[in-house]
């Protein structure tokens, strides 16, 4: 179990010379508007560039200057200032890119050879680093990760969110990044796919095989939703996961046991996906797995020569099958059938227990859960008194709504999926809490009715997807002015234009901000990844 010393975060800013010099000589204002994902106001004004616009196919030599968002090494062309973006370069890396498309004031490279390592360079301990999609930042030590992370929330916060420097350091609103203790096995939910075309890297595509040979059993290739990367071993999930995915990879391909990948253009086949999920029965702490089975029809005999060698396992206490007959590839399942024990397990999140379903929705990471809910719970600053309402928007399960409920008066959550809250009800049951009320709806199509079904809040909490909030509940949040309002946000490009909407308004809208940021808290909650999350308290002016 991987992990950092508190101490290492300031001593990084001294030793490292790439991060002293983020602040002026990189600045996110220079980043082209793709970069902000769904922010419509995320587009500061820069001057243009030299007219020097690199052709698609031409080589150039480049340093890497910082990570962009979604972990893209920015880079500049000497002496132009012209922006390219590299997948999977890191800053200090001098190497070669070519040119792979054009986007009017940027173009993307894809990375040929690395002439000099980045700074902060460390071996990948996982083999699959460098053509997995999901680690891509794996060869840089952690804290560089952290301190980059932080720098870009810090940049988003004043090119898009409009708070000045001044603003951010005098009044102590940007808050150091809280990194996560557990940098490896973290996850308690990991998703395999199964694949009629094996990804094989450039220089192994001479040992393709055909037949069953060619099957795989693990993640998608970055860029193609048609081949599969095999993966006997992710170090991002629990060690009894690994051992259940050892298992599966071990005799899935059997001839004898006639079971198929599913194929994404002839829609034939029955194995889908293979998703694994991590608890803890909630009296004795020891881990509880959940394996559940994604095929295209209900053959409980296939999967039986399998389910011996997992259920031998001791971790192993569910088995699921979930049977999902559309030609679409997704592992949400049309039947849910328990092939062995039970058909869920739990997990415990700030004292509360969790019943987890094959398809229940529940943070990703337990333990940064645990320091996440803290933080909001925090910001909340609720009174303890039993006197408040509490608005939890784009609630989910309910984890977070429920947590603070011991200390409101009531808590109202929102969300669209019915099947989120047909779990936070469930939840809410499971631990005796009786003044939650979860309520199904699409909170970007509200309408002048909305708030009619529940008092004025205190304090809203709002985590919405990567999109952010929609200009409608932006104006009903104005209007309604709650004293408090916590933002969770999993994209810090939509949560600093947000921000500016709550704070600053939109003049152009007849659009008036009534809120004043009072602090941002980055967390790490995936290590390895360019995710990045962060909880922000707004308080009424």
């Amino acid at each position: 179990m991987a992990t950092m010393p508190g101490h290492g975060l300031r001593h990084v800013t001294t030793m490292r010379p790439w991060l002293r010099t983020f602040r002026s000589s990189t600045s996110l204002a220079s980043l082209p508007s793709h970069f902000t994902e769904d922010s419509e106001q995320a587009q500061p004004k820069t001057d243009k560039p030299s007219s020097y616009f690199p052709k698609r196919g031409q080589t150039l030599e480049l340093v890497c200057e910082s990570l962009a968002f979604k972990g893209k090494g920015m880079c500049k062309v000497a002496d132009t200032g012209f922006v390219v973006m590299c997948d999977r370069a890191l800053p200090g890396e001098r190497f070669i890119g070519r040119v792979t498309r054009r986007k009017g004031n940027y173009a993307e490279v894809t990375k040929v050879k690395t002439i000099s390592p980045h700074w902060d360079f460390v071996d990948a301990p996982c083999e699959y680093a460098s053509y997995c999609g999901g680690c891509k930042t794996q060869n840089l030590s952690y804290e560089a990760q952290v301190k980059a992370k932080e720098h870009q929330v810090h940049e988003l916060i004043i090119h898009f969110g409009k708070f000045s420097q001044t603003e951010l350091e005098s009044q102590s609103i940007m808050k150091p990044i809280v990194p996560c203790e557990i940098q490896f096995h973290y996850r308690n939910k990991m998703e395999f796919s199964f694949g009629s075309q094996k990804w094989l890297p450039r220089e192994s595509l001479m040992d393709r095989q055909d037949g069953s040979d060619n099957y795989a059993l693990g993640l998608h290739a970055p860029g193609f939703f048609d081949k599969v990367l095999n993966v006997d071993k992710c170090l991002l999930q629990s060690e009894p996961a690994n051992m259940v995915l050892a298992a599966v990879q071990d005799c899935w391909r059997d001839p004898q046991l006639g079971l198929s990948p599913y194929d994404v253009y002839s829609h034939v086949g029955f194995l889908k996906h293979l998703m694994l999920r991590t608890g803890r029965n909630v009296k004795t702490g020891i881990p509880e797995l959940m394996v559940n089975f994604v095929t295209s029809s209900y053959k409980p005999e296939l999967l039986q020569p399998l389910l011996g060698k997992i259920s031998a396992i001791p971790e192993v206490v569910s088995i699921m099958n979930n049977v999902n007959t559309s030609v679409g590839n997704t592992s949400l399942g049309e039947m849910e059938y328990t092939l062995y024990g039970k058909s869920s397990i739990t997990e415990n999140l700030r004292g509360l227990t969790f019943q987890i379903s094959a398809n229940s929705f529940f943070q990703t990471n337990t333990h940064q859960a645990e320091v996440l809910y803290k933080l909001i719970e925090d910001c909340a600053g609720l009174r303890g008194d039993g006197s408040e309402v509490v608005l939890d928007l784009f609630c989910g399960t309910g984890t977070i709504g429920l947590t603070l409920a011991r200390r409101a008066k009531h808590v109202y959550g929102y969300e669209i999926i019915p099947q989120a809250i047909a779990d936070a009800c469930l939840n809410a049951k499971l631990n005796a809490i009786q003044n939650a009320t979860f309520i199904q709806g699409d909170l970007n199509k509200i309408d002048e009715s909305f708030g009619n079904n529940f008092p004025k809040p205190d304090i809203v909490i709002s985590d919405p997807n990567r999109p952010g909030m929609h200009m409608k509940l932006i104006r009903f949040l104005l209007k309604l002015k709650a004293q408090r309002i916590v933002y969770v946000s999993c994209n810090p490009a939509t949560c600093a234009r947000d921000l500016d909407y709550l704070c600053h308004g939109v003049t152009e809208k007849g659009i008036e901000g009534c809120y004043k940021l009072k602090s941002i808290q980055p967390v790490d909650m995936f290590p390895h990844t360019p995710h990045i999350e962060c909880v922000c308290l707004l308080e009424l002016s």
